[in-house]
């Protein structure tokens, strides 16, 4: 996808974490590395509520979205990663932000060890296990940037 070279480095940025079920959602700030999980979608065979997406975005305006990959562990594509990419393929055509993938191997079991962490097994909703992957999305591209 397209790079956005607004204000490279102070970018608000909300990532995703495609799911057939649920998709991830979670905001970040660039230039703080800043980022948070918020509320999970629910999606009906990988298509979310369109208008939930657009409140989303009206709230918290970010610059850049920013969609995980799955990729196998050797990088190649899996079923699910053509879905990923025409999600955000529609996420740009239907309101216009720039939009990238980037690759989201492991998220999930990152995600999944974080909240156990933090809160044991009641700590490993769905939802927040989408989200939290979301935000290790976006930690990891903003890691990236860096570079």
């Amino acid at each position: 996808m397209t790079q956005s070279s607004t204000n490279v480095g102070q970018r608000n940025v909300m990532a995703f974490d495609f799911g057939l079920k649920s998709i991830g959602v979670a905001i970040g700030q660039e230039l703080s590395y800043s980022t948070r999980s918020l509320s999970a979608l629910k999606a009906q065979d990988g298509i979310p509520n369109w208008a939930l997406i657009e409140k989303m975005l009206k709230e918290w305006q970010p610059d850049l979205l920013l969609v995980g990959l799955p990729l196998n562990m050797d990088g190649t594509e899996q079923a699910i990663t053509q879905r990923a990419k025409k999600f955000a393929n529609r996420l740009h055509g239907r309101f216009g932000y720039p939009v990238e993938t980037w690759d989201e191997r492991l998220t999930t079991v990152d995600a999944k060890a974080y909240l156990f962490e933090v809160g044991g097994y009641r700590n490993l909703a769905k939802d927040k296990i989408d989200s939290k992957s979301a935000e290790i999305i976006l930690m990891s591209w903003f890691e990236n940037q860096a570079l």
